[in-house]
């Protein structure tokens, strides 16, 4: 029987994954209000929040596992770690190579050149932060938690003033992790969404989103060993009140920002996903005393937290493969051909036609997006399907 505290943290995960597909598939990427867009470089915004907190939630599922990861000897623990591992990063390497063709401008379908295919990717790293994180856990438990994520986020933090590539450590060119990722990825094998070889999951960066693993995995072994403590809730809010004041206050040595994944941005969002963690804890333990609509949203997320890495994967294959649908959409100038896609189409013909705000139109996309995959996901739960790797 799980107890309502693990409930919590299926509620806080699922929580998460409903709002990684939501700022994930908006009807246009040029229309988005700003809290569901990237800050573009220094700042967070509510998406901002998103994957740093799956990560926090990663740590959490390792306090419910590895209690019992310790009791098996070490050759089962090194397959179960090397297969979960590997498992995860090749999906990861699976979608970005998905759809595996493209149409040419001739108007034919090609296969993808694999000599551009992107290494790094949001399950690659999830991939590498839970094998490093499992290893300190096995190796000393919460103690080797604790002192693993303090030196990663302060040798993090030296590393970028150490080996900075400028003047400032924390522009794209000046980051050290930039070079770092073209010499041992190569450029082509990078990200490019900042317009040169850059990627916002890149080794270096890696390294302090492990301590956001770590931190999770901390909490959520706090909160299941203290499941009597009347002061649970409380002693998670002052723990997350210092974590984001540090975060905000040595954010003006160390700016915030998620695409260089900064120690003072492990420390804010940790912080901040502590505080949702405390929430939902005093939810749920009072869930007999709440309105059935808030009763009704937290068991939705639970039902994308039971199968949280697989419903991540499925919402970023459909729409590439659904992006191989296209139809003609007029001509240009010159006489060829325009094509638009099935989604895009979806998105302009009708959600794009609710409102005078094209933002809102987007966003209704969005949200129709995520009830589809959170169909899906209660159903796997209502026949106790969970996919586990």
């Amino acid at each position: 029987m799980i107890s309502d505290r693990d409930r919590s943290l299926d509620v806080f995960r699922g929580a998460t994954v409903a709002l990684m597909i939501l700022v994930n598939n908006p009807g246009s990427w040029s229309h988005l209000y700003a809290p569901l867009a990237h800050a573009s470089w220094h700042g967070w915004t509510l998406t901002d929040l998103v994957f740093p907190f799956f990560l926090f939630a990663v740590g959490n599922a390792l306090a419910l596992t590895m209690s019992l990861e310790k009791t098996i000897d070490a050759r089962r623990f090194w397959s179960k770690w090397l297969r979960r591992t590997s498992i995860i990063f090749c999906i990861g390497l699976f979608l970005n190579a998905a759809p595996f063709v493209a149409w040419t401008p001739s108007g034919s379908l090609e296969v993808r050149n694999l000599d551009t295919l992107r290494i790094m990717g949001v399950l690659q790293r999830i991939a590498l932060c839970w094998a490093v994180a499992a290893l300190v856990i096995r190796a000393g438990g919460v103690r080797a938690a604790w002192i693993a994520s303090i030196v990663l986020l302060v040798v993090y933090w030296l590393a970028c003033l150490a080996f900075a590539q400028g003047p400032d450590p924390y522009s794209l060119e000046g980051f050290f992790g930039t070079t770092l990722d073209r010499n041992i990825l190569g450029p082509a094998h990078l990200y490019k969404g900042e317009g040169v070889p850059f990627d916002p999951e890149g080794l270096a960066s890696t390294l302090p989103a492990i301590a956001q693993v770590l931190l999770g995995y901390i909490a959520g072994h706090w909160m299941l060993t203290n499941k009597t403590s009347s002061s649970l809730v409380t002693t998670l809010i002052g723990a997350a009140a210092l974590l984001t004041a540090a975060g905000l206050l040595l954010g003006t040595s160390m700016p915030i920002n998620k695409k260089l994944w900064t120690s003072t941005y492990v420390l804010l969002t940790s912080g901040l996903a502590l505080a949702v963690l405390a929430l939902l804890v005093e939810i749920i333990e009072r869930r007999r005393q709440i309105s059935r609509p808030l009763e009704t949203g937290w068991r939705a997320c639970e039902a994308f937290g039971r199968n949280a890495l697989f419903i991540f994967a499925l919402s970023g294959l459909v729409p590439r493969m659904l992006s191989l649908i296209r139809f003609e959409d007029g001509s240009n100038e010159d006489g060829t051909l325009t094509y638009i896609n099935l989604l895009s189409f979806i998105h302009r013909e009708f959600f794009a036609r609710l409102a005078d705000d094209p933002r809102f139109g987007s966003l209704l996309y969005a949200i129709t997006t995520l009830l589809a995959y959170w169909a899906i996901a209660a159903f796997m739960q209502r026949h106790n399907w969970y996919i586990k790797v």
